[in-house]
């Protein structure tokens, strides 16, 4: 049976005496009790997996370090997408957790079946789009680092053929591949993004095999949407670049890591756990990105010359003033014709549903 875990992180101070808790309390805007809100996640991989979860995980502690004594945490790793989720997102429910934070797409109707049992306990369900009263959504834009990172790659690759290690065929993904090439055809027209599907968020050996199949096709440069660094391992051995997802990998490939698109949660946990507290919570959708900081680039590697690094800069900047978008028209799909015009672009209605390939993109979509 997978079990919960109570997370106690250095920043506790269970000894303090009572007033001391009362007075950290007041400070977090009017709360109205001073019971320590019990935070639940769950996690759809191992916290050791240098990826996804553990970039949430990251979050959870420092959610305690910031909060200290108004929160406990808990958590389930490893938990699969389907019965076992809704159990285990009920267990944390029924155990008093107040506020329960379920990190993977896969999650998201055992989480809203869930919710509608259990009305007084506040839900955020990541990557999703399915709200109720007390169940909101969040993620970050994980595509504006994605372009960031096709600008290294185009720039890098010396054939001209870049490799992505995708999980499945869900908009998400399809934005990060699009975003991805797009950034890459920027500075590289030539360049073309060959995919191959492992079909799992996390399976270290599917994914290394996934990796050494483009390799063999000619890629130079590889990036993945999948949570472990298996596929920068892969480049460090075969002598190619590779840029990392979800946290910085570069221990994992000192030569071969470029960079990655990084995800930092844990300002977007800490204000959701003082809106629960102080009893202000409401379900939305937040989509934070390079504006808010919850999503960045790893530092990059020295191998990358100064100009591109001094390009991804003035680009990133640009992200963050909003004076560029990442799908600006013309975007043109994969078959030629035009799905955004010059002088258009693509808003976010279009972006949560994007089903389809951009030209630069090699193979069929499949099926999801």
């Amino acid at each position: 049976m997978l079990g919960i875990k109570e997370a106690k992180g250095k920043s506790r101070r269970i000894n303090k005496p009572l007033c001391a808790l009362a007075g950290a309390l007041t400070l977090l805007s009017g709360l109205a009790f001073a019971d320590p809100l019990k935070v639940g996640f769950v996690y759809v991989g191992p916290t050791g997996d240098a990826g996804w979860t553990y970039a949430h995980d990251e979050g959870r502690k420092y959610l305690e370090a910031q909060l200290g004594d108004a929160v406990t945490t808990s958590y389930v790793e490893s938990v699969p997408e389907g019965a076992d989720a809704e159990r285990v997102i009920r267990q944390l429910a029924a155990k008093g957790h107040g506020l329960i934070f379920t990190t993977s797409f896969g999650y998201m109707n055992p989480t809203l079946k869930v919710a509608k049992r259990f009305p007084k306990v506040s839900f955020e369900h990541a990557s999703g789009y399915k709200r109720a009263k007390n169940m909101g959504t969040y993620f970050t834009r994980a595509y504006q680092g994605r372009y960031l990172t096709g600008l290294v790659a185009g720039k890098m690759t010396k054939t001209n053929v870049l490799g992505y290690v995708a999980s499945f065929p869900i908009p998400e993904v399809i934005r990060g591949i699009n975003a991805f090439t797009r950034g890459a055809k920027e500075v590289n027209p030539d360049v073309t993004v060959k995919v191959v599907w492992a079909s799992t968020w996390y399976d270290p050996a599917k994914e290394r095999e996934a990796a050494e199949t483009l390799i063999l096709q000619n890629v130079d440069v590889l990036t993945q949407h999948t949570d472990s660094a298996a596929v920068i391992q892969a480049a460090e051995a075969k002598g190619v670049y590779a840029i990392g997802y979800h946290s910085d990998m570069s221990v994992y490939g000192k030569t071969a890591h470029l960079t990655s698109t990084v995800h930092n949660w844990g300002e977007l946990y800490v204000q959701k756990a003082k809106a629960v507290i102080a009893g202000t919570w409401k379900a939305e959708d937040l989509w934070p990105g390079i504006a808010e900081g919850t999503t960045d680039l790893a530092p990059l590697n020295s191998a990358v010359p100064a100009d591109v690094k001094q390009l991804v800069a003035d680009k990133k900047a640009a992200l963050k003033a909003a004076s560029i978008r990442v799908f600006d028209g013309p975007v043109i799909k994969q078959d030629g014709s035009e799905a955004i015009s010059a002088g258009q672009t693509m808003e976010d209605g279009a972006l949560l549903g994007f089903d389809f390939f951009i030209q630069g993109v090699e193979g069929k979509l499949p099926k999801s």
